[in-house]
């Protein structure tokens, strides 16, 4: 069966894209666009294919499809900008192969104004074609929150814009076949907009609730009683929670040399937030000392330590600076985490512990960054000689709490 659907970019954004797809009975093909770590289980990844999800190599079969999405990543560069190499690669095989009245719809992560001043000369000039004229192109900001049971793509809206009202339906009935919802944008601009407003959300909120974290520490008030009477006001307040720092692939952008000024609360927020390994090691070697007990060679057991709860991606997880800073102070580190076979920090093997109770019985410390649901809190509370939990996830006075 011919395929209907090219996901370009089978990273965490493409990957999900194309599940929901097949769920949908949409004939899919993926192309990756690089080396790539997706958030979908081996499990996930067989149920799509046996539902008929084909990875493929040959370029060709992207000048087969009435739809290509874009799902290629966009790190950070070493200039602090979004780097585009594979997104710019992306336009350029699909643009030699793009046929009329295709949909091309971006989803990576970009400032406003890329698909326009970006993405469209590359494929125009691959093509011959004309965007908006004979083809379609439009942007929709990937909404994927991985592990998540409650939201999936089916059951949360996406926003769509085009370059033209005309590609801006013609994306919608794409997606209307895969969501609930379709919210139309005005254009282009306001739909990646969304992606900046959405993400720089997420982390200012975490870097607010993260120095609030350390304020109530330094004044001895439980800042998760705080959250947790707070979050109780109906309207003008959303919880969020501290933890050892932010992860993912999210990143957060301040706009700085592509604007006339700068969302400096975003600059402010990432220095916040790219702080916090650093005060979870300082907590570390304090409660240590507290108890009679040095760093350096203290033995301590780290726990979840990729950068989200129940997945396998280790994007830019917090864990690995908390990791590298304790051996930094001659702590003998060791890690559990039911996801990660595997783990190294700058190039040296972390030794996995394999019973997590004998474990934290073992160690003089234990520090729970992440709240995989597989963990028993309670049970690990009365295990571990002593306890960080930078997630406010075990009961109250079983731990020390972020």
């Amino acid at each position: 069966m011919p395929a209907d659907l090219a996901v370009i970019g089978l990273g965490p954004y493409g990957l999900p894209v194309a599940q929901a797809a097949v769920a949908a009975g949409i004939p899919t093909i993926g192309y990756a666009t690089g080396p790539e770590a997706g958030s979908l289980s081996p499990a996930e990844l067989r149920r799509m294919h046996a539902a008929g999800f084909r990875p493929g190599t040959d370029p060709a079969q992207l000048g087969r499809v009435r739809t290509a999405v874009i799902c290629a990543p966009t790190p950070r560069g070493a200039d602090g900008g979004l780097d585009l190499g594979q997104v710019e690669a992306a336009a350029r095989t699909l643009g030699e192969r793009l046929r009329p009245h295709t949909t091309v719809i971006l989803e990576s992560p970009v400032r406003p104004g890329t698909t326009e001043e970006f993405l469209r000369p590359l494929l125009e000039e691959g093509s011959g074609l004309r965007a908006g004229r004979d083809f379609h192109l439009a942007y929709s900001p990937s909404r994927v929150d991985p592990g998540n049971r409650d939201h999936t793509p089916a059951n949360t809206p996406k926003v769509i814009g085009g370059l033209t009202p005309a590609c801006t339906e013609s994306a919608a009935a794409f997606y209307g076949r895969l969501t609930d919802k379709v919210v139309r944008a005005r254009g282009l601009r306001e739909a990646e907009t969304v992606q900046l407003l959405e993400t720089n959300f997420r982390h200012v909120n975490i870097a607010l609730v993260n120095e609030m974290a350390v304020l109530c520490h330094e004044l001895g008030i439980d800042l998760w009683d705080v959250i947790r009477c707070a979050e109780t006001k109906p309207f003008g307040f959303q919880a969020f929670r501290p933890g050892p720092g932010v992860g993912g692939h999210g990143v957060p952008q301040d706009l700085t040399g592509h604007a006339t000024r700068s969302l400096r609360m975003v600059e402010l927020a990432q220095q916040v937030n790219h702080r916090m390994p650093r005060y979870v090691v300082q907590r570390a070697a304090t409660l240590l000392n507290e108890h009679g007990k040095s760093a350096r060679g203290a033995r301590v057991l780290l726990l979840g330590v990729t950068y989200k709860a129940d997945v396998a991606d280790q994007q830019a997880t917090p864990a690995n600076e908390v990791a590298a800073r304790l051996m930094g102070l001659g702590a003998t580190v060791s890690y559990h985490d039911p996801y990660v076979a595997a783990w190294s920090v700058q190039d040296r093997p972390v030794p996995r512990a394999d019973s997590l109770y004998e474990a934290a019985a073992d160690a003089d410390l234990t520090i729970l960054l992440q709240q995989h649901r597989t963990y028993d809190l309670q049970g690990l509370s009365v295990k571990a000689q002593l306890l960080l939990d930078t997630r406010g996830a075990t009961p109250t006075g079983a731990a020390h709490r972020l």
